[in-house]
């Protein structure tokens, strides 16, 4: 595997990693604490939908990744 596509995988996982802890977050305030923290919900919601779509734009500017 190239150096470039090597990048491009760590990238890709960089995105990835991202969007996943985001979405750990709003699962942490679902499970522990939804009736004092739900008001974070909206914009954590927002947040991981740009990261996911962050992930696609990216998988499809780079298709090796």
């Amino acid at each position: 595997m190239s150096d470039e596509a090597q990048d491009q995988k760590k990238a890709l996982a960089k995105l990835k990693r991202k969007a996943t802890e985001i979405a750990g977050q709003i699962h942490d305030i679902v499970e522990d604490s939804l009736w004092t923290d739900y008001g974070q919900l909206p914009e954590l919601s927002a947040k991981l939908v740009s990261a996911c779509k962050e992930v696609d734009e990216f998988k499809s500017n780079n298709p090796v990744a």
